[in-house]
Formats: C-alpha cells, structure tokens, sequence
C-alpha cells in the first residue's frame, strides 16, 4: 500500500506500512480502583461510509471513511495485532491526542510524544492518563460535554476516532528488513496471547440504555428515509486499567514526515447503523456479572525492555462518562487472582481518505 490507501477487509482496517487495526468489544470496567485487561469480545463491525451514498448523512459522507455501531456507554479497544512492520501510529478521540492530550496533528511529536510505536504496542485500551495506565475508551453522544473532546477542547465538534500511521524512513527500514532477514531463524518471538474473539455470544446481554426512546429504538428498529444528521457520538472515559503506553526509542528522524495513510472512524448508534446500512447491530454488551461467573480471563501485560510514557497533564484531568450520565453499573464483581493471566511480550477494499 505504497499509495497511501487505507483499505478494509472485514473487520480489519489495513493502513500503509503493514499496520492492521481492529475495534474490539470489550466489558466496560467500573470508574474507580485499577483493573486488569479483560478480553476482546469480538469485533466491532465496519463498513465504507462511501458504500451508502443514499443514506449516510452528509456531513458522514463529506468527511468519508468508516463507521462502527456503539452502544450509550459502549466499551471498546484498538488491536493492533497484524501489523508486519515497525510504524509511528496516532490515535485521534475528536480531534484530541489519545496519548499527548495535544490538539490532532498530520505531525510527529517526541515532547510529548503523541503516537504509539507498533508493534511494540499490542494494543491501546483508553487514554493515556496515569502513570502505568490508561482510562478505558467509553462511546457516550456529543452535546453532553462528556467526551475526551469537550473536556479537553471546551468544544464537541468532530467525535469519532482518528487515525494516522507514520512507517519508517527508506534508510531505517532498509536496515530494520536486514536485520529481520540476519536474525530471523534463531530470534525467540514472544507473541501476545490476549485472546480476541467472541466470548460474548453465549452469555445474556444487557437491555442497551435507552432512556425516552421510542418502542424498537433499542434494537435499531428506526425507520428508513432520507440522510438527515447524526446521532453523533463521541468517546470518554471509564474505569483506570493497568497499561502502559510505550515511549519511542528509535532515534529521531526515523519515521517519514508525513502520514503514509490516515481515516476517521464515525461512530454511530445501533438505530443509525440499521438506518445507514439495513443491517442488524450487533446485541448490546455482554452482562458483567455472567463474564466472571464464566471464569473468563483478564490480563496483566508488562514489557519488560519498554519505558512507559508520561502522563498526560490533559488526558489525567478527563472525568468519567459516570459524572455526566451516572453511575449504572450493576454489582461488580472483581476477578478471583487465578483469572489474572500474565502476558509478554489480504488488501480489501480501499477507504476514502477521511478528512483526519
């Protein structure tokens, strides 16, 4: 993908310099304390934003890209697995850094550093605000001042997620392919075990939160008509979770200058996606105290030769979605320790470029 395209396939987004990136569904952690990892429960699915020309909305349309269905207070993280070769990757949550907290940039920043390195960063589950962990990315609509966006900026303009990837330079990745090929059979590759498919299907879900919607809104039963705007939706922040974000080590200058391939990722609400799409959403997230009583694995992940980043003075100061929608957590129910697993260590069709 010399070109610059970011192509879809499947459930997987595929950005130039071998990045692939997956949204996962994931159980919504409580507020306060620190939690381990829990599992991916299957994929968000994706579609073109350009494969609905009728019924997309137009603002959706001008800005291109993807889109994914989220629930009102819908969990999720960014798996990177896949990606064959090193890159400098920035997440956008409206606009705002998701690891500096600093405005969106087609730049490369080290101070503060706002990207992550792939793919020694398997993954990234929330934003970067504590030493050592991260607020865990939580879909809640614009207009409520909840999202990362409105707390950082004091504005809810652009919602969704952005992304951009940066791969190495000629010269740094002529030498990175060498020295794969030197020491390609007798390196040990430690690969991540997280497990990433879907858990979800078997248990009973939860009733999506749909206060004052009218009947079959919750199973996205509303009707077909013209593109009109949005229910717009944006992420905030949930529950703090062990995860470090890992600083860049490559000397400066490694990585090209500009992105090689960026898109944004509308986020839309089930009765939007079936509206948009004429497909069914996915079912509403699986209910937390059915996940523990399964016996289902959380995670502890430690790289042990990576340096974790810095807070961020901006993202540490974001409030929970909680504040804003209250609390509607059921009973939680933590973990037993011997659940807690300790981890180390095809092109698609192309997207429109997104308007990152």
């Amino acid at each position: 993908m010399a070109d610059g395209t970011v192509r879809i396939d499947g459930t997987t987004l595929h950005l130039p310099g071998g990045v692939q990136v997956r949204f996962k569904r994931t159980l919504r952690l409580p507020e306060t304390g620190t939690h381990p990892l829990p599992p991916g429960l299957g994929d968000f699915p994706v579609r073109r934003v350009e494969d609905y020309p009728d019924t997309a909305p137009e603002p959706m349309r001008a800005r291109g890209g993807v889109m994914l269905p989220v629930y009102l207070r819908e969990a999720m993280w960014l798996h990177f697995g896949g990606t064959t070769e090193p890159a400098a990757f920035q997440v956008g949550v409206g606009k705002v850094c998701a690891v500096s907290g600093e405005p969106w940039s087609d730049r490369l920043g080290r101070d503060p550093q706002n990207y992550v390195v792939l793919p020694r960063q398997p993954w990234l589950d929330g934003i970067n605000s504590g030493k050592g962990t991260v607020r865990q990315f939580v879909a809640v609509p614009l207009g409520l001042g909840a999202t990362v966006e409105g707390q950082v900026t004091g504005e809810e303009v652009w919602g969704g997620v952005q992304l951009q990837s940066f791969p190495l330079n000629g010269e740094q990745l002529a030498e990175w392919r060498e020295a794969q090929r030197r020491i390609a059979e007798d390196r040990a590759v430690v690969r991540s075990a997280r497990p990433t498919g879907g858990y979800g299907a078997a248990f009973p879900m939860a009733a999506p939160p749909a206060p004052g919607a009218a009947p079959g809104a919750a199973q996205g039963g509303a009707p077909a008509g013209p593109p009109r705007a949005p229910a717009a939706m944006g992420l905030g922040v949930g529950g703090s979770m062990r995860q470090e974000v890992h600083q860049d080590v490559w000397p400066r200058g490694s990585w090209v200058e500009a992105p090689a391939g960026r898109v944004f990722v509308h986020l839309v609400t089930p009765p939007e996606w079936r509206r948009i799409t004429g497909e069914a959403p996915p079912p509403s997230p699986v209910d937390r105290a059915a996940y523990t009583r399964a016996g289902l694995p959380w995670f502890d992940y430690y790289d042990q030769d990576a340096h974790d980043l810095a807070p961020s003075d901006a993202l540490s100061s974001v409030r929970p979605v909680g504040d804003w929608l209250g609390d509607d957590h059921e009973p939680w129910q933590e973990p037993s320790p011997h659940q807690v697993k300790p981890l180390g260590g095809a092109l698609g069709k192309p997207v429109g470029d997104g308007d990152c």
